[in-house]
This record gives C-alpha cells, structure tokens and sequence, in this order.
C-alpha cells in the first residue's frame, strides 16, 4: 500500500510524521486466522489496519467472548494500554480474514505521543469506541437472549465482511459468544423455521 494511500485513511497525521511513523515501522500481511496477539505475552508491536478485519477476545477458563473487531484505520487500544504500562496483554487477537498491519514498535510509541500530538486522535477515538462496544457486550449479555445475540453477531458479521452467506460453522459460532454448540444449533434450527436465517452445508444465509 503506497503512503498516499495510507494518509486517506489517517487524515489527521501530517505526511511528514506519517512519513516518519512508517519508517520506524513494518507493514506486513497476515493469512486468515493467524494470531497476531497471545493472551500473557509482552506487547513488542501496536497494530493498525490498513485491509482486513481482526477480532479480539477475552478467555476465562475454557470459555471465550469476542469483544469487538478492528477494522481498517483502527488499532488495538488493549494492547496500546499494555505497552504503555509494560504489561502483559489480557486479551488474544486473531486474523478473520487476510489483513495488512502497521506494526508500530512500541519502543517509540511514548515519544511519538509527546512529540506528535495528532497521534493521540487515533487512540483517543479507540478508547471512546471500545467503551462504548463493550457497554453493548455487557448489556446483550445481561439482557439479550441468546437467538437475538446469534443474529446480531451473523448481522454484524455480514456486513463487516460484506459476504451473506457467512462461511461459518456452529462451532466458531459457539465459541466467539461464550456458549455451547449444541446451543447454537438448536437455536440456529429455530431461527431457520422463522425464515431469519438459512444454513447451507458450509455457511448461513441471512434472509432480509
């Protein structure tokens, strides 16, 4: 991706600190379904989206809970607040589709703040983002039975994505919203008989 390309979609930096942000910086791509961050490990790199989708997760246990996506032009703000802190990550981050990352060394990353303040509207924006995503976590969780929570996550999953069907199986289903599969499938079955939603061999359809 060409810089020019890169300052549409971070029109707040000034091409001479983007300019000096990508040199100090890598630019890779990355398959589906790599994990980019562990849960436990230092955090050496922040990354920002330039293509593709990462969806980051929280695990108690044995059991896991999607907490949002990143797409293009955002970063992750818990591992931008573990490197800060020099701490270990809390959370784990997985590729959804082929993504292409900035990698910015978290080494520069307080100097960079103080000497170009236009880099802190990039965090600024993700702190105030994922509150409010994790607000709306917490209240499907505590308020939303689980058919309105699996179409809300194939809804949203569309239209990050732009693909209906969603190639996904039962199983992804159950573990990215913290419940079991046969749950899933039971309910999938009942969202069908509704005609919310249809399910071919390898995807689900949802019916508009």
């Amino acid at each position: 991706m060409q810089q020019q390309e890169i300052q549409r979609i971070f029109p707040y930096l000034a091409s001479d600190v983007l300019e000096t942000i990508l040199t100090a910086s890598a630019i890779k791509e990355f398959p589906k379904q790599t994990e980019l961050i562990r849960e436990g490990q230092f955090i050496k790199v922040i990354p920002i989206v330039l293509k593709g989708l990462i969806k980051v997760f929280t695990r108690k246990e044995d059991k896991e809970l999607l907490l949002y996506y990143i797409q293009p032009g955002e970063s992750c703000i818990m591992s931008f607040s573990a490197a800060l802190k020099n701490d270990t990550s809390k959370i784990f981050a997985i590729t959804e589709e082929e993504t292409e990352l900035i990698l910015l060394p978290t080494d520069k990353i307080a100097h960079w703040l103080v000497e170009y303040p236009s880099i802190n509207m990039l965090f600024y924006q993700q702190y105030e983002m994922r509150y409010t995503e994790l607000i709306d976590t917490i209240n499907q969780l505590l308020y939303d039975k689980l058919d309105k929570r699996i179409m809300t996550y194939l809804q949203e999953k569309s239209e990050l994505t732009g693909k209906n069907p969603i190639k996904i199986t039962h199983k992804e289903i159950a573990l990215e919203l913290g419940t079991a599969r046969e749950v899933v499938s039971r309910i999938l079955k009942k969202l069908e008989k509704l005609e919310k939603v249809k399910q071919h061999q390898d995807s689900i359809e949802i019916i508009h």
